[in-house]
C-alpha cells in the first residue's frame, strides 16, 4: 500500500551541511549532465537546459561532451544551493511537471521524449518514499475475507520475491516456494567464472529498493545475489518460505474455486497447499539445456554446464573446450583463458556484439555518495539509465519491406548498427584478422540477443585460444571431433549451452477447468497467455516472465516483473473487493492478444528466415521474447479492465 507524498526537508540535508569539502569532491566524481538535471529541478533555471543540451548527444556518460569549463559552473552552482538549502532550512522543490519536465527528460536524452514515455517516467522519478507501482486498496477489505485469502507464490527469483513483498504490503497472505535453498534465482543458480548483468545496475535493481553502493556499473554474480538477499532479509521474506522444496503439481478445484498445490521436498516429503490463487515465478531460463552430440556421456574428463557450475571444478592449466558462445560464453571465455594452458571455442553462430564503456568501469566513492545524499540525482540518474537501455533499438527491428539487403540488415537504422558492430570487431582483431570471417554474423543485428562485448575479441587474439567454427560430429573419450575428421585433445569441457527454455512451467503439471493440462493446451511448447500472464481455463493462476514477456531489445527483468505484479495485484484487489471466488480470462481476448503479438512478430528480425534463435519454437513461433514497446506493455499493464474476464 503506497504512503502519501513525501517531500525531503533541509533536515535530510545534514550530510551536505556537515562538510562543505566532502561535497565539493563528491560532485566532482558524480556525473555532470545528472547534476545538471539536479541543478534545474532544484532551481527552475531554465538556461542550463539550453546550454548543455547541444553538449549531450544521449543518455550515457560516455555521450557528454560539455566544455571542462561548463562542468566546472554546474558543480559550483549547485554546490552554493545544496549549500543554500542546508543552511537555511526549507522545502525541497519535487521534480516539476509539464513542459519544463519534457524538456529536462528530452535533454537527459538527447532526444525528444515522446508524450507517451512521460507518464511513464514520471512514476520512475519520483522520491523514494513515493510507491507508484504498489497496490492501494479502493475500499477497506474485511479483515476475516483478507486472512482467508491464500497465494501461492512458486520461484523467490526475481520475480517471486516482488509478488511475495506486493502482497505482504497489501496484507494478503501467502507462502513461497522455492526449488532452491535460498532466494534470488539466477543469481543463486549462476555462479560461473566472469558471471554478471549486462544491464546497468543502478537500473537493474527494484523502483523500491534502490542501491547506492554498487561497486562496479555493471555487477557480478556476487554482489547481485547478495542485493536480492538483502532485499529477502529487509521485507522478512524468508519465515513464509519453503526452501529446497519443488512445486510438482497445481489442481484447480471447480467446487471449491481454489487450487491444490502439492511440492516435494530435498528428502522426497510432500507437502500439500490449498490456494485462492497462485503466482508462477519459475522463469524459463533455469533448466540447463545439454547439446544432443553423439557420444557426450563418454568424455573422460569433467564436464560443467555453465548454469549448473560445479565450484571444485578447476580449468587451471588444462585443456578445455567450450561449447557454446552465447551471454554466459562470452562471460566465461575471457574470465578463464589466462589460466588455462588452451581454450577451444566452439562455435555454432557468430553473435552481434556491441561496445561499451562503463562495462568494465567501478563506481567512484563520491559518486556513491552523491547517489544517496543529493536530492534527485538517483532518480535523474536511474532515468537516464533507463532511456538508454529502453526502446531505441525498437525500431532497428522492425523489417523494412523495401530495403535493398535484406539478407545482411532488416531497415537503414539496423544496417547502421551492424556497420558500427563490424567497425568495433575489426578494430579489435585487426582490419586483415583472418578470425572476421567467423565473428562477424551472416544475419541482421538483434537477431539473436545482442551481447556487450566482455573483452570478448581481445581474448580470441591470444595465442592460447582457438575458435573451432566446423560442426561437432561427436564427442570421444579423449575430446571432440569435428565433421573433417579434426580430434581437438580436451581435459574438461563447460557446456555453455543455454537453457530448456521453450519448456516453459515445466516439469510442474498444471491442471486447469475441465482436467485440462497446460502443457496440451500448449501443443509442441507453443506457450501463449494474456500478456504473458493469464490462460483461460486456469483460474487465478498468474504468470510472471510468462509467453513473450522475455526482453531482447532493451529494458529488464525487474521492469517487467514490477508491471506484471502490478497488474496481478490490481487483478487479486477486483477478486476480493468485489467479493468473487475466481476470475479468468475469456478465450476471445487472449486469441485477440496472442493473434497481434503474432503479427508483430512476422514483421520483426526475430522471424527473419535467415536467423536461427531459441526465441522461436520447433513451429518457428516466437514465443519467448516482447514484441511491444516498454512503454506499451507498461500502458496495458497499468490497468486491470474486468470486462476481459469471467468472474465466479
Amino acid at each position: 500500500m503506497t504512503g502519501p507524498s513525501v517531500i525531503k526537508s533541509a533536515d535530510d540535508l545534514s550530510a551536505i551541511a556537515a562538510n562543505p569539502e566532502h561535497l565539493r569532491g563528491a560532485l566532482a566524481q558524480a556525473d555532470p549532465a545528472t547534476l545538471m538535471l539536479v541543478l534545474v529541478t532544484l532551481t527552475g533555471d531554465h538556461g542550463w537546459l539550453d546550454r548543455a543540451r547541444p553538449f549531450i548527444a544521449g543518455p550515457s556518460s560516455y555521450q557528454e561532451t560539455m566544455p571542462d569549463t561548463m562542468r566546472a559552473e554546474i558543480r559550483a552552482a549547485l554546490f552554493d544551493v545544496l549549500m543554500d538549502f542546508a543552511q537555511n532550512p526549507r522545502p525541497l522543490p519535487a521534480i516539476p511537471d509539464g513542459p519544463l519536465l519534457v524538456d529536462l527528460l528530452s535533454t537527459a536524452a538527447g532526444t525528444a521524449v515522446g508524450a507517451d514515455y512521460v507518464a511513464m517516467m514520471q512514476e520512475d522519478l519520483r522520491p523514494a518514499a513515493i510507491d507508484p507501482r504498489g497496490m492501494v486498496w479502493r475500499v477497506p477489505p474485511d479483515p476475516i475475507v483478507l486472512a482467508a485469502f491464500h497465494v501461492v507464490v512458486i520461484g523467490a527469483g526475481v520475480s517471486g520475491m516482488c509478488a511475495a513483498i506486493r502482497l505482504q504490503q497489501a496484507g494478503i497472505p501467502f507462502t513461497i516456494i522455492e526449488k532452491n535453498a535460498t532466494v534470488s534465482g539466477t543469481w543463486f543458480e549462476n555462479s560461473y567464472p566472469g558471471c554478471g548483468v549486462d544491464t546497468p545496475n543502478h537500473f537493474y535493481s527494484y523502483s523500491f529498493e534502490p542501491n547506492h553502493n554498487w561497486s562496479h556499473f555493471f555487477a557480478k554474480r556476487d554482489e547481485l545475489w547478495q542485493y536480492f538477499e538483502g532485499v529477502a532479509d529487509k521485507h522478512d521474506l524468508r519465515r513464509r518460505s519453503h526452501f529446497g522444496t519443488e512445486v510438482t503439481s497445481c489442481v484447480f478445484d471447480e467446487a471449491s474455486q481454489r487450487w491444490a498445490v502439492s511440492a516435494r521436498r530435498a528428502d522426497g516429503s510432500v507437502i500439500e497447499l490449498t490456494a485462492n490463487a497462485i503466482m508462477s515465478a519459475v522463469g524459463i531460463l533455469n533448466r540447463p539445456k545439454l547439446p544432443d552430440i553423439p557420444g557426450r556421456e563418454t568424455f573422460a574428463g569433467p564436464a560443467v554446464h555453465t548454469g549448473h557450475w560445479d565450484p571444485a571444478f578447476d580449468w587451471r592449466g588444462k585443456r578445455v573446450a567450450m561449447v557454446g558462445t552465447g551471454a554466459s560464453g562470452h562471460q566465461v571465455g575471457p574470465a578463464i583463458a589466462p589460466d588455462v594452458d588452451r581454450l577451444m571455442v566452439f562455435q555454432r553462430s557468430p553473435h552481434w556484439v556491441v561496445p561499451n564503456p562503463n562495462y568494465f568501469g567501478t563506481v567512484a566513492d563520491g559518486k556513491k555518495w552523491v547517489l544517496a545524499n543529493v536530492p534527485h540525482y538517483a532518480r535523474w540518474y536511474r532515468f537516464q539509465l533507463f532511456w538508454a537501455f529502453a526502446d531505441g533499438l525498437h525500431p532497428a527491428l522492425q523489417v523494412d519491406p523495401e530495403w535493398n539487403d535484406p539478407e545482411h540488415s532488416i531497415n537503414e537504422q539496423n544496417h547502421r548498427h551492424r556497420i558500427f558492430m563490424e567497425r568495433h570487431m575489426r578494430r579489435e582483431l585487426g582490419p586483415d584478422s583472418p578470425l572476421l570471417e567467423k565473428v562477424i554474423p551472416d544475419y541482421p543485428p538483434y537477431g539473436k540477443r545482442i551481447l556487450i562485448d566482455n573483452d570478448w575479441f581481445k581474448m580470441l587474439n591470444l595465442p592460447n585460444i582457438d575458435l573451432i567454427t566446423d560442426k561437432i560430429a561427436r564427442i570421444a573419450p579423449e575430446g571432440i571431433v569435428t565433421v573433417d575428421g579434426t580430434t581437438w585433445p580436451a581435459d574438461a569441457i563447460i557446456y555453455a549451452t543455454g537453457f530448456q527454455a521453450s519448456k516453459m512451467l515445466a516439469p510442474m503439471r498444471i491442471t486447469g477447468t475441465g482436467g485440462i493440462e497446460i502443457h496440451d493446451v500448449w501443443k509442441a511448447d507453443d506457450a501463449t497467455a494474456y500478456l504473458g500472464t493469464t490462460v483461460p481455463g486456469f483460474p487465478n493462476f498468474f504468470m510472471l516472465m510468462g509467453p513473450n514477456t522475455g526482453l531482447a531489445h532493451g529494458g529488464n527483468v525487474i521492469f517487467m516483473s514490477e508491471c506484471q505484479v502490478r497488474y496481478v495485484m490490481m487483478a487479486l484487489r477486483e477478486l476480493i473487493e468485489g467479493g468473487h471466488h475466481s476470475l479468468d480470462v475469456k478465450p476471445a481476448v487472449h486469441d485477440a492478444y496472442v493473434a497481434e503479438v503474432d503479427r508483430l512478430h512476422a514483421g520483426m528480425v526475430w522471424s527473419h528466415k535467415g536467423v536461427d534463435n531459441w526465441y522461436r519454437n520447433l513451429n518457428g513461433r516466437v514465443f519467448a521474447v516482447l514484441p511491444y514497446r516498454l512503454v506499451d506493455y507498461w500502458q496495458m499493464t497499468s490497468k486491470f479492465t474486468p470486462d476481459e474476464y469471467s468472474f465466479a
